[in-house]
């Protein structure tokens, strides 16, 4: 218990003292609350809509999972091809490249388009945005296998195949886990904006509510949208703690 109280309380400290203010600020009219609403109006607009927005969140939720799963798993595969050779790199990392430096909102209606005004279309805007991390820190990782340990399984007859699934890959975890956690919040902003042009989930929520000058639903909306991306982001922290914990550094440490 020791431990998650401080897992828990630290970040609680600035929540409060932020909140405190912003409520106090709202209040006594230091800012408009058309531009920042109090945090009980945000709470109070989050219990009204909490039926739309648990909606809204099962369909967001389920387009960010897929997208970023989609992610990790081709972004995974295209790093181990991309780390065949120099030459295999030169010829096709430039198009990873592109999908990190295109913003998202230009090439969504293209999306829509090829995809449909449904989830297929948020799923392929949340992959596009998520993959880039994975490709990249996964490369690197595959890219920093010690060269001793390479001819030790050289030495030793090892096949390539071998080579990559017992001494590379595993070798790359920490990168790979690097590369998901910021996948992980980015599928979820991926998908927002997806969700922007097809509408519903979130995205559409936010939209809507915008239009709508319902500025404490959008707060409201966006606190949970936050908070879908932070558990994502802890299990991957948690997925990170369970495989490394035993042997790389990152992850050496008594949770208590």
């Amino acid at each position: 218990m020791k431990w998650l109280f401080r897992l828990i309380v630290p970040p609680l400290i600035p929540l409060v003292v932020i909140a405190s203010f912003m409520e106090v600020a709202v209040s006594v009219g230091w800012i408009e609350p058309f531009i920042l609403p109090r945090p009980t109006s945000i709470i109070r607009s989050m219990g009204r809509n909490m039926n739309e927005i648990a909606h809204a969140l099962v369909e967001t939720a389920l387009a960010s999972v897929i997208g970023f799963s989609l992610s990790t798993i081709l972004g995974t595969l295209f790093a181990i091809l991309l780390s065949l050779g120099g030459w295999v790199q030169r010829a096709f990392y430039p198009y990873a490249v592109f999908f990190q430096t295109v913003p998202i909102i230009a090439i969504a209606p293209l999306l829509v388009i090829w995809f449909g005004y449904d989830i297929h279309a948020v799923i392929a805007s949340a992959t596009v945005v998520s993959i880039f991390p994975v490709v990249a820190n996964t490369l690197t990782g595959l890219l920093s296998t010690d060269p001793a340990l390479l001819d030790l399984f050289k030495l030793y007859g090892a096949s390539k195949f071998s080579t990559l699934f017992k001494l590379r890959l595993p070798h790359a975890l920490p990168h790979i886990m690097t590369g998901l956690r910021i996948a992980a919040g980015l599928s979820v902003i991926g998908t927002i904006v997806g969700e922007f042009i097809t509408g519903g989930g979130l995205g559409g929520l936010i939209d809507v509510s915008r239009q709508q000058r319902q500025i404490e639903k959008v707060f409201a909306v966006l606190l949970v949208a936050s908070f879908l991306g932070i558990v994502l982001f802890a299990m991957i922290n948690l997925l990170s703690y369970m495989l490394l914990r035993h042997w790389h550094a990152s992850e050496k440490k008594d949770p208590s």
